[in-house]
């Protein structure tokens, strides 16, 4: 395993580490805890010492996982957890700094720790960066001792670039894969100029970047593959990262060609990811010990090819970004 640092938190992170809302459930399987202590320990066996959760996940199980995993364990297991989508309705009005810090106060509760290595606020309204109040929050948490450092989740490149402004944010985790690259263009390089760190999500575009998917492929009604494919749960870009099921398909096809020695296609994908300095760290998730297993092939990996990826480029100008570059 490789590790990279964190920006301004100093961790030093494995590059490959693990999210956890396939653990807590919307992917068609219930929560777990035998699974998640598996998928948890294996992760950390590799040399994992970052993790990813959020207080949402299998309402709030995940947290107890994931807080089970590093008292149990010697090693420094680093934890980022996120607030605010219990709010409901889920809006700017909604992010008052009571219930942000009951929230906080609440995964503190659940995770059985004193102190939160990153609370990140979980993709919350555009608006809500535009008010400093909420930011002043994490301030006077951190003097407390409730959190080591503050975080942000975005939908939006524009979001992450606000979120630049406020002094007390020392990462952004933000969705960039092979379907998902205008991140690259500005807020990759105002990032490592301000030494913030990125912590990259749905690297895989919902697995349809595993290339095992097809046309034919099913899923249940409550995976949000399924029921969240224009966005009628949450944004539609946590879900094949807002790509066009069929679309993402014929794209995929394209990607084999330019990878035929890669069976799966996942690694290449993960790897594709970490070619990229700026990116401190990629989250894929696992329902399984086996997908953990899977996804940390790209740690052996080495560097791709200028024409690999000049390729990839070609296939995302051609059949992915008229659709999806300008709208996150």
């Amino acid at each position: 395993m490789h590790y990279r640092k964190l920006g301004k938190t100093g961790f030093n992170v494995s590059e490959i580490s693990l999210g956890t809302w396939q653990v807590g459930g919307k992917w068609g399987d219930p929560f777990s805890h035998d699974t998640a202590d598996a998928i948890l320990n294996s992760a950390v066996d590799a040399g994992i010492n970052f993790i990813d959760t959020a207080d949402v996940y299998g309402d709030g199980e995940s947290e107890k996982a994931v807080g089970r995993l590093v008292r149990s364990r010697s090693e420094r297991v680093y934890v980022a957890t996120k607030c605010g989508r219990q709010l409901q309705p889920h809006t700017s009005e909604a992010y008052q700094p009571a219930a942000l810090r009951r929230f906080v106060e609440n995964s503190l509760r659940n995770m059985q720790l004193e102190t939160l290595d990153l609370i990140q606020l979980h993709c919350p309204p555009t608006e809500v960066f535009y008010r400093p109040e909420v930011f002043e929050l994490f301030d006077r948490l951190k003097e407390e001792g409730k959190i080591l450092n503050l975080g942000v989740s975005v939908e939006k490149v524009e979001e992450g670039l606000k979120a630049l402004n406020f002094s007390n944010v020392t990462t952004i985790q933000l969705i960039f894969n092979m379907f998902r690259q205008r991140p690259a263009e500005l807020l990759f390089q105002e990032a490592k100029r301000q030494d913030v760190g990125l912590i990259v999500r749905v690297p895989l575009a919902s697995g349809l970047l595993t290339g095992k998917f097809s046309s034919h492929t099913t899923f249940s009604p409550d995976d949000h593959r399924q029921f969240n494919r224009d966005g009628a749960a949450f944004d539609k870009g946590e879900t094949f990262s807002g790509v066009d099921y069929e679309t993402g398909l014929a794209a995929v096809e394209e990607l084999k060609k330019v990878f035929p020695d890669q069976p799966n296609l996942a690694p290449a994908a993960l790897r594709w990811v970490l070619m990229f300095e700026e990116v401190s760290c990629v989250i894929p998730g696992a329902s399984r010990p086996d997908q953990l297993h899977s996804n940390l092939q790209a740690a052996e990996l080495p560097e791709l090819p200028p024409e690999q990826m000049q390729a990839v480029q070609a296939v995302y100008e051609q059949r992915i970004k008229p659709l999806v570059h300008n709208l996150w």
